[in-house]
C-alpha cells in the first residue's frame, strides 16, 4: 500500500503589510521633500556681519524692498495684509520668520515689519546678513 500524500498547500503573499509598508514611505518622502523646498526671495544686497549663524528653515521669509513695502512668497503686502496673513496661517506663536531687509531700507521700515510680526503673535523671528 502506498502512503497518500498530503495536499501541497501554495504559499501566500500577502499584500496589506507591503502596503502599508509603501504608504510609510511615501509619507516619510514627501515630509522630508518639502523640507528641502526652498523659499523664493529677492536679490537684496544684505548687510554683513561677522556674527551670521544658521538659522533653522522659517516658515516665511520676508523681503523689504528699497520703497518700504514687504514682499513674502512673490507677493507685495502692506502691513495690514501682512499682520492678517501671520494670523491667517494658524498658530503664530509657532511660527518662524526670518526678515531679509536691503541695506537701503531706512530702519523705521525695519521696525514697522518687525512690529507687525508681534502684532500677530509671531515670537521667533529671525535677521537675514551675509556673513563677513
Amino acid at each position: 500500500m502506498l502512503p497518500q500524500r498530503r495536499p501541497r498547500k501554495k504559499g501566500r503573499v500577502e499584500i496589506i503589510p507591503m502596503i502599508d509598508v509603501m504608504l510609510f514611505l511615501l509619507v516619510f518622502f514627501i515630509m522630508i521633500t518639502l523640507q528641502m523646498i526652498t523659499d523664493k526671495g529677492l536679490k537684496l544686497d544684505l548687510p554683513t556681519s561677522s556674527e551670521t549663524k544658521v538659522l533653522p528653515h522659517p516658515h516665511f521669509v520676508l523681503n523689504i524692498v528699497k520703497d518700504g513695502g514687504v514682499v513674502v512668497k512673490g507677493k507685495k503686502m502692506s502691513l495690514d495684509q501682512l499682520q492678517n496673513f501671520l494670523v491667517g496661517d494658524g498658530d503664530a506663536k509657532h511660527t518662524q520668520v526670518t526678515i531679509a531687509a536691503d541695506k537701503m531700507v531706512p530702519f523705521k521700515d525695519f521696525v514697522h515689519v518687525m512690529d507687525a510680526c508681534q502684532k500677530a503673535g509671531v515670537t521667533s523671528i529671525g535677521i537675514a546678513a551675509k556673513p563677513a
